[in-house]
């Protein structure tokens, strides 16, 4: 009898746990987020026809496969200079008829060695006063436009691409451009700040005197060499560099504001050769469709790559804080502290993850090589790593240090400001690389492939073998689709990347009840003010609820301890009782 009482106690509390589990457990279906406009990945921006090999004024322009090339126009005029095309050429581009000037063959070699280059200051996604759109618009990604200033070739016409498009002309752009001068030419830079703020040129590891024949400063250092250049002023530096190598850029007014905001470019010298015309500007980075002679007799292509990141804080609310200059300048330099800085948005060549795959593929062809210049303009360390390949590092910060310090490795580190020239290989023997395809490549500080921490994103872009291109320079891809990335949903954290991986939408966003199939509620980030519960205001446990449910779990929980903690109380109790029957 006791044996019987015992067993319909424990079953009857056995049978009564799961319902009360299920209760506790009960989860939402899942939500359908509908996607949104997609943008498409490669429209007609640019003429098929500028992707094609081609000769300008004599200049002799690479093919480019990708989605959105550079003006051949613009190539011609970088290589011969705006006072070296024909008219025609040069009313194909917006440069100003002075922008870039050449003359003077004095080593008789057939090439110019004097060189002339005029440099602007831009602001992109500015505000104005007269609008309260965003001026110079520049997409880093869709519908993300942080502020930046950048160096820009000097310009005529618009400042955007017509009268009713925002956005800013492909001569403005992040990041400032690579420039390309000859080892022993004599170069006038000449800075016209077109800002409202002062600026200056620093040329980092570039040979120049530190005064220039007129005795005035040469470095760009406003407490040692020269002032700084006011708004509307005009500063020269005049440089004959004497070693080649990959180089740097940047002003050096506020360096810890001035240079996250854009004010930083490669500047690239190139070996001298007999009749070597090179291409003064590389506007955006990316493919060099005019190497130089000592390029070409090594490798097939060449490759600008410019890293960069950005803090949100200082782009898109410092920057934006006030139309007047007094204003920003006490915002930028006195209340930011860049100390506390939090980088949130990381890109190549100007653009983040997916619009890297429009402007900065790098196409490759089996047993061919490629050379690949990379800058680190991040404000923090950097690690190089491309898949399906082990590139070899031949110069460091634009020194070779010859072949017995060269170093083959899938990740290469970086520190802020320092410059590699990598040997890119399709020779396809399981080292150099591991075969045709398409290749990610990135920087491998995790949170660099996010954008404002959505990935993937931030400054992931791709090695391409030329069989795996479409015809519009677009990757052939055999993994997920690429549609939810050209959405604005997507980085506004709205759209669930896995939602439609299976039927059944298992690694979607759960309904929350109230919302509608069509929407899911946004995730709370931020917790809500507690409020002071009295009995009066405390709220009642609505039976079915997810408060309910929780406090069935909870007593449930508690009953299961009391029944453990005190079995042998319990079972005593029960003996006593039956013997009483």
């Amino acid at each position: 009898m006791r044996k019987k009482l015992l067993t319909i106690s424990w079953g009857t509390a056995m049978l009564l746990m799961p319902p009360w589990i299920q209760a506790a457990n009960d989860l939402p279906p899942s939500a359908k987020v509908e996607m949104g406009e997609v943008e498409e990945v490669c429209s007609d921006f640019t003429p098929k026809e500028w992707r094609q090999e081609q000769v300008i004024d004599g200049v002799t322009i690479q093919e480019s496969r990708l989605c959105n090339p550079d003006n051949p126009a613009d190539i011609a005029a970088f290589v011969k200079g705006t006072n070296g095309v024909s008219m025609q050429t040069l009313m194909e581009t917006q440069l100003a008829a002075d922008a870039i000037t050449m003359s003077d063959d004095m080593d008789g070699d057939g090439d110019p060695d004097k060189i002339v280059i005029k440099l602007e200051v831009i602001e992109l996604n500015g505000h104005s006063p007269d609008s309260t759109e965003l001026t110079t618009q520049f997409d880093i990604a869709p519908g993300i436009k942080p502020t930046f200033w950048v160096f820009a070739p000097k310009t005529r016409d618009m400042s955007t691409l017509s009268l009713y498009e925002p956005q800013a002309n492909p001569l403005l752009r992040v990041p400032s451009p690579a420039i390309r001068v000859e080892q022993d030419d004599v170069i006038w830079l000449v800075l016209e700040n077109t800002h409202y703020l002062p600026h200056s040129i620093h040329l980092h590891g570039i040979d120049h005197p530190f005064m220039d024949h007129g005795g005035h400063g040469n470095d760009g250092v406003g407490q040692t060499s020269n002032m700084d250049t006011m708004p509307g002023e005009t500063k020269t530096y005049v440089i004959k560099p004497r070693q080649p190598g990959t180089m740097y850029y940047h002003c050096h007014v506020q360096p810890h504001t001035h240079i996250p905001m854009g004010l930083q470019g490669m500047f690239i010298i190139e070996e001298n050769r007999p009749n070597n015309w090179v291409q003064t500007f590389n506007v955006g980075n990316g493919q060099v469709r005019h190497p130089s002679v000592a390029v070409l007799e090594k490798y097939s292509r060449e490759y600008d790559l410019h890293y960069q990141s950005a803090d949100k804080e200082l782009h898109e609310i410092v920057a934006r804080s006030a139309n007047d200059p007094r204003l920003l300048a006490k915002h930028l330099n006195v209340d930011y502290d860049v100390t506390d800085a939090t980088d949130d948005y990381f890109m190549l060549n100007g653009r983040s993850f997916p619009y890297t795959l429009r402007e900065s593929l790098i196409e490759m062809e089996q047993d061919k090589k490629v050379k690949l210049r990379i800058l680190n303009g991040h404000t923090e360390a950097f690690a190089m790593h491309i898949h399906g390949h082990k590139p070899t590092i031949t110069h460091y910060d634009g020194v070779d240090n010859g072949p017995s310090s060269y170093i083959m490795r899938d990740v290469h580190a970086m520190v802020p400001a320092q410059r590699i020239d990598l040997e890119l290989s399709g020779i396809d023997d399981g080292l150099h690389s591991f075969g045709q395809g398409i290749w990610m490549f990135h920087d491998h500080v995790e949170k660099s492939f996010t954008t404002n921490g959505t990935g993937e994103g931030g400054d992931i872009s791709l090695v391409v073998y030329k069989d795996f291109l479409d015809e519009k320079g677009i990757p052939k891809s055999h993994g997920m689709s690429l549609a939810p990335y050209f959405t604005k949903g997507f980085w506004q954290k709205n759209y669930p990347i896995w939602q439609d991986y299976d039927a059944w939408r298992s690694l979607g966003l759960p309904e929350v009840k109230g919302v509608t199939d069509q929407k899911a509620a946004p995730v709370q980030t931020t917790a809500a003010p507690a409020k002071q519960a009295t009995a009066a205001s405390a709220p009642a446990v609505e039976e079915g609820s997810a408060v309910g449910r929780l406090f069935n779990g909870i007593l449930l929980g508690l009953l299961s301890y009391v029944l453990i903690a005190k079995r042998k109380f319990i079972l005593d109790h029960l003996r006593n009782l039956t013997k009483q029957q």
